[in-house]
């Protein structure tokens, strides 16, 4: 049995994120502290919170956020525990600030971006996003986090998660090795998705995380509901690579959707 650490996930919480690649951590940070952001968020947005009628684009895409609420949202106690517990302790860095926000407004306009995918971490430097890569042993991510900065239900633009999907992926960048396949290549080969892989959504209050493994198959969709959707993806970055045998959560992970292929 890999060793334990103290944290708000339970053990069956943690075999979960194992099989399933995701994990619901509710009151992750204080909803107020989702108001505070999303009042500086409403700042950068050409519309008024009040006023639907200037809600005229299905997807805004703001920027970098490093402000007090937001460092404070992604630094709780509670988070930091769950990662040591899905990480390992000293194997992750503080985040700093909170990665790109994709606000979602109702609108029966397809936004253009609903397509399945995984994170990719290196190779950035590429002008084009679908040759942007990622390898086996998730250089440059140790999680997928989904950060519910409003109150998501079933019909607010929820994220779409595949359980399971992880290690379908693992499976097929084994071969690839360090370099890793590009996120065209991994698109044109389905993920190596194993056939009835069931779909999710992050729904949750204001303040949920959702942390999910950095080769979680996932996707945008439209939004049905009647307010914006705010949700950030913050990359968790690692302080050092995984390995293969590692004991942590997400290296178990890994060897598991291995050992289903040798097995």
């Amino acid at each position: 049995m890999p060793p334990s650490f103290t944290g708000p996930l339970s053990p069956g919480q943690i075999e979960q994120f194992v099989t399933d690649g995701f994990v619901r951590l509710d009151e992750a940070f204080p909803a107020a502290l989702a108001e505070e952001a999303r009042a500086i968020l409403w700042r950068d947005l050409p519309g008024d919170p009040d006023d639907p009628t200037t809600w005229t684009r299905p997807v805004i895409r703001l920027g970098l956020y490093a402000q007090p609420p937001f460092q404070t949202a992604a630094n709780t106690a509670r988070l930091h525990g769950a990662f040591d517990q899905l990480v390992g302790p000293g194997r992750w860095r503080p985040c700093r600030a909170m990665g790109t926000f994709p606000v979602r407004f109702p609108s029966p306009e397809d936004p253009g971006d609903t397509g399945w995918h995984v994170d990719v971490s290196f190779g950035t430097e590429a002008p084009d996003f679908l040759d942007w890569r990622v390898n086996i042993t998730s250089r440059g991510r140790a999680l997928l986090m989904l950060f519910l900065f409003s109150d998501v239900g079933a019909d607010d633009a929820p994220t779409r998660i595949l359980a399971g999907s992880h290690k379908d992926v693992a499976r097929l960048l084994a071969p690839a090795g360090e370099a890793g396949m590009s996120l065209r290549d991994l698109v044109a080969a389905n993920f190596g998705l194993a056939p009835g892989r069931q779909d999710f959504t992050a729904t949750g209050k204001a303040g949920t995380v959702w942390l999910c493994h950095p080769f979680l198959v996932h996707a945008a969709q439209l939004h049905r509901g009647g307010v914006p959707r705010f949700l950030a993806q913050p990359p968790l970055l690692p302080s050092e690579g995984f390995r293969g045998d590692g004991p942590s959560p997400v290296e178990r992970a890994i060897a598991l959707g291995l050992d289903q292929e040798s097995g």
